[in-house]
């Protein structure tokens, strides 16, 4: 019988395992079953964002605009120093080209991608949650926006409509344990 190997063995290569995709997608859910899975530390940037402000997301977004809260996030990442870590990231992160250049060049870059209706179903308060998007766009607006972003940054596409988090912290570890930075 052969010996099941250990996610800290089999990733020896990865730094850290960076989680994009959109708001209701399980980022934060899942990086914290992958981290504890991965003997690794776990950091959910919408947090980190909360932390440095002194506020939550919406009230940025209220006071200040989206854009602020964009470049708030991209300070904020571009700050982030770790290694071996699964970083969940906020949905907005893809819009800032040098933070995910950094967190590119740190780790493997995971997108959990949903398709929009069960998003939709998953994010009841759209308009309270903090959303980086600009006055007017919807839900939908944003997806069709992001969607070809978090494809572009991703190094692996994991579809995470259908399965619990436990399972698609099942399917990260089999994909990444066939990934190589180099490819």
């Amino acid at each position: 019988m052969q010996e099941e190997m250990h996610p800290m063995r089999i990733w020896g290569h990865i730094n850290n395992i960076v989680l994009i995709g959109m708001p209701g997608s399980g980022k934060s859910t899942v990086g914290v079953i992958l981290a504890k899975f991965c003997g690794r530390g776990f950091i959910d940037t919408d947090i980190l964002i909360q932390q440095a402000e002194g506020r939550t997301l919406q009230e940025i977004v209220d006071a200040d605009g989206y854009l602020e809260l964009r470049r708030i996030e991209e300070r904020v990442l571009l700050a982030l120093d770790c290694d071996g870590c699964v970083i969940a990231t906020g949905g907005s992160a893809v819009y800032s080209l040098r933070a995910m250049a950094r967190l590119k060049g740190k780790g493997a870059v995971v997108f959990l991608q949903v398709e929009l209706a069960e998003l939709q179903r998953r994010v009841k308060n759209f308009t309270g949650r903090g959303i980086a998007g600009p006055p007017g766009h919807d839900f939908s607006s944003l997806f069709r926006e992001r969607l070809p972003l978090y494809q572009e940054y991703a190094d692996i596409i994991i579809p995470a409509g259908e399965s619990t988090p436990e399972e698609l912290c099942e399917q990260i570890c089999r994909e990444l344990a066939g990934w190589r930075k180099d490819r």
